[in-house]
């Protein structure tokens, strides 16, 4: 007696402290000092840390951004959590002195790295720990690599239940993305329940199938596996597989800890006392109904066999209790079978006569069906509510079809062990890369669809099989290692980490990925994979080779530009940097090469000298004729500058590449003809627009002289009205973008557009004698949700353009300042990842199309 009531108080204790340790870390115990847990290490101090075999989470900070800012913030906030798993957390100033090699190279910029046993344990990318929660499930995730697997598929599934198998129960979690706060608790959890139970956890994908779940359900649940004792129905459907339990309750820290001790508890208990005498369940089981069953002498072993199928089945939800009949002190009449006793009323039973098992299950799933009715209207409300609000015609759109499913049979689902294979299988792989619960990517999952239909219906019709374009996905919340480029074969995988989303990539057997850096929609997409497929560049041999490069129509409709490099040979020296800047253009242009003696002949025909490269635009009837560099940067620089019309329309398309220049625009915006007469005034103002360049010469270097057809590009009505805060009379001409800063001009309303008025009017402006219509910047559109702020294209963009002069300037920037200004660069790269690349030498561009 003596030695069961010690093991019942170390039992007690030990629940009682697991629990305060759970609560201590879902942040149950908030008056805290207010003194700082992130500490800053010297050099010193961190190799002695180090050496220690400590455990340390620091990130090497090398430049102060608001993004950064904000990061270290939740670092700090983070170093609390983290220190009750004896996590040290902590940050070294790189700028004050260096710690090799985290102090130098581009990783360590947007790393912050986990340090145990005296070495380098695991680094993360800053936009997978953007706040607490996912900073302290990452690191939590990374310590229990051993105790928590990841499961892919049900074959896993299985495999693991089989190893299970009388020796440890399964906790299965799915979490809906990482980093979020049940993917926390899933982690506090295992933390303290590692050794009892084996974790698995999944984020999608065929395991929920065999668990009865649409994966787009609006919560992560919890699924206890009983693979230490087998249950009553594992005869009855398969001998492999374990008994499943689903907790009802949202996943937080503390139900889920409540759920593992309701698993514990007895499956029947006998008693021989009235239900009426029988006290409520005491901790931790005291918000769990009790159901009581009536048993007779003359079935009694029958009664008990009833009792553990029913306990079965109401198990996570009800604690069923046999009540004996042949004891004295049960008192409740015969007519009477079942009673239940409800936690929120435990002084209160309730006696029932039911025939059926079911009946007994419907009196506690009818309410959980009703709460759950009652759930998921609340969440549609919710965010029926939100989308109402929100400013995001993406994210509205993907909502607006979200019960339309997509067909994804065009499309290879690549993942990490059928990745080298489906590559090498093809010549060309379009691989989009997204993430399931992104509007965005969710939008550009449909437009690829599209373009794979296309592609089918195209390649039908063609009996090239060379021609054969292959269109995959990858999901980066389920497969994290594959778009981290972590290769877990002899393989290497072709590309650098996924950190921009949707990414699309180009992948070609033996050849590095090369990047798709357009517009995501359908058209631009499918016209990119069209121009990709030849060779760039193509060797051509023969006359008529040369003459179907001249001609080939990639697409109807679509005329493209074309690059000719013409040598004496094919060891030239100018060959070698030809090709690399033919590899740059692929996609974009259509590039070949020709040499030995219909080189000579070519070049005799155009009375040119040998070697030249020939330009042929798509706007003009002849080449330009360039002279080989000796660099493919500086070849590059020569193409794009014969590519460029004179005066070009502005669209949606073609705004990101114009603005890369780093050119003023002087934007002329015209309406939409109602009649020929209007016709012709518009043509002969985009003739005077051109006149201009011509007659301002090397006046007009600084800017880029183009306009935009409303009637064509409605966007730019917004745009006009943004600029100027009224919509102005049409025709309009607008300076903006300038280097020098975010003034925007307006040129004089009743004034004539005409060259020589329009020069003078751009010296008025240089010699700051003009008055800004407006400034860029007044207007920030902020993202809709705070995890859209992919920290690492938007802190490559400012580190690449800031001096340490200006860096010095944003520390006095206060905080409000900053914030604004990282809305303005957040909005900067979901404009680029939709459209088109944000150029490196202008991140503070205006995204107002």
């Amino acid at each position: 007696m003596i030695a069961r009531a010690q093991r019942g108080m170390s039992s007690m204790m030990w629940t009682c402290f697991a629990v305060f340790l759970l609560w201590m870390r879902s942040g149950g115990c908030t008056e805290k000092a207010n003194t700082s847990d992130l500490i800053e290490y010297t050099a010193a101090d961190f190799i002695d840390k180090l050496q220690s075999g400590k455990t340390m989470f620091v990130y090497f900070q090398h430049q102060v951004t608001p993004t950064i800012s904000l990061f270290l913030a939740e670092l700090e906030m983070s170093a609390d959590a983290l220190q009750d798993y004896g996590v040290m957390v902590g940050k070294v100033n790189c700028n004050k002195e260096q710690v090799q090699p985290y102090c130098t190279g581009e990783r360590a910029l947007h790393t912050a790295f986990l340090f145990r046993a005296g070495k380098e344990f695991s680094g993360f990318d800053l936009d997978t720990v953007f706040d607490v929660n996912s900073i302290v499930a990452e690191v939590l995730f990374a310590i229990l690599r051993e105790e928590i697997r990841y499961v892919h598929t049900d074959a896993d599934l299985l495999a693991m239940e089989k190893a299970a198998r009388g020796k440890k129960d399964i906790v299965l979690g799915y979490v809906r993305s990482l980093g979020t706060q049940e993917h926390r608790s899933m982690m506090a959890t295992a933390y303290v329940y590692g050794s009892k139970y084996q974790f698995i956890l999944i984020t999608g994908g065929p395991v929920l199938e065999h668990l009865g779940v649409d994966e787009r359900s609006v919560s992560s649940q919890v699924w206890f596996l009983h693979c230490r004792v087998r249950s009553v129905f594992t005869t009855q459907t398969s001998s492999e597989r374990c008994h499943l339990t689903r907790m009802r309750k949202p996943l937080t820290t503390l139900n889920l800890h409540s759920f593992l001790q309701l698993m514990e508890a007895p499956l029947v208990s006998e008693v021989y006392d009235d239900p009426s005498s029988v006290q409520a369940p005491h901790f931790p089981y005291q918000q769990t109904p009790q159901v009581f069953l009536f048993s007779r002498p003359a079935t009694e072993h029958l009664d008990r066999d009833t009792a553990t199928t029913l306990a079965w089945r109401l198990r996570g939800l009800a604690l069923l209790m046999l009540v004996h009949r042949q004891s004295p002190a049960v008192k409740t009449p015969d007519e009477y079978n079942v009673a239940y006793r409800l936690p929120e009323k435990s002084l209160e039973l309730k006696y029932l006569t039911l025939h059926d098992l079911d009946e007994v299950l419907e009196l506690f799933t009818y309410q959980e069906k009703e709460e759950e009715e009652e759930k998921y209207d609340a969440y549609d409300e919710e965010n029926d509510a939100i989308f109402e609000l929100l400013d995001d015609e993406i994210a509205l759109s993907v909502y607006e079809n979200r019960g339309n499913m997509l067909d994804m049979d065009l499309i290879t689902q690549l993942t990490s062990e059928n990745f080298h294979a489906a590559v090498a299988q093809s010549s060309l792989t379009v691989v989009l890369f997204y993430l399931k619960w992104d509007a965005v990517s969710e939008a550009v999952l449909g437009s690829f669809i599209e373009v794979a239909e296309k592609l089918a219906d195209e390649q039908e019709s063609k009996a090239d099989v060379d021609s054969t374009v292959q269109m995959c996905a990858v999901n980066c919340v389920e497969w994290t290692d594959l778009c981290a480029a972590q290769s877990g074969g002899s393989l290497p995988i072709p590309f650098q980490p996924i950190t921009a989303f949707p990414s699309v990539l180009l992948l070609r057997p033996q050849e590095s990925a090369q990047h798709y850096k357009g517009m995501l929609g359908t058209q631009a997409l499918h016209r990119f994979i069209l121009m990709s497929r030849p060779a760039s560049p193509a060797l051509l041999s023969t006359q008529e080779e040369v003459t179907s490069f001249l001609q080939e129509v990639p697409l109807p409709g679509y005329k493209p530009d074309r690059v000719l490099g013409v040598f004496e040979t094919q060891t030239h020296t100018g060959v070698s940097p030809f090709t690399e800047a033919a590899k740059s253009l692929r996609g974009e242009v259509l590039t070949g090469l020709l040499t030995d003696g219909l080189a000579e002949k070519w070049a005799a025909e155009h009375t040119v000298d040998l070697p030249a490269v020939f330009v042929f635009p798509s706007w003009r009837t002849h080449p330009a004729t360039l002279s080989v560099s000796t660099s493919a940067e500086g070849l590059l620089t020569q193409i794009n500058a014969a590519l460029l019309h004179p005066l070009p329309e502005l669209t949606v398309e073609n705004l990101p590449s114009f603005l890369s220049l780093g050119k003023a625009l002087l934007i002329l915006f015209v309406g939409e003809e109602e009649d020929e007469i209007g016709q012709r005034q518009n043509q002969a103002l985009v003739e005077e627009m051109r006149g201009l360049v011509e007659s301002g010469g090397w006046r007009m270097e600084p800017y880029l002289a183009c306009w935009i057809h409303l009637g064509r590009t409605p966007a730019g009505m917004s745009v006009l009205g943004l600029y100027l805060n009224s919509m102005p009379p049409l025709p309009a001409l607008v300076l903006t973008h300038l280097p020098s800063g975010d003034e925007i001009y307006q040129y004089p309303q009743n004034t004539p557009i005409v060259a020589s008025s329009v020069l003078q009017w751009l010296q008025r402006i240089e010699d700051s004698t003009e008055t800004p219509a407006g400034t860029l910047g007044e207007n920030s559109w902020p993202p809709a949700v705070d995890f859209y702020d992919f920290l690492k294209i938007m802190d490559t963009q400012e580190a690449d353009s800031h001096t340490p002069e200006e860096e010095e300037e944003e520390e006095e920037v206060d905080e409000e300042e900053a914030n604004v200004e990282e809305d303005l660069v957040v909005e900067e790269e979901t404009d680029s990842t939709s459209s088109s690349p944000a150029p490196d030498n202008n991140p503070n561009t205006h995204s107002e199309l």
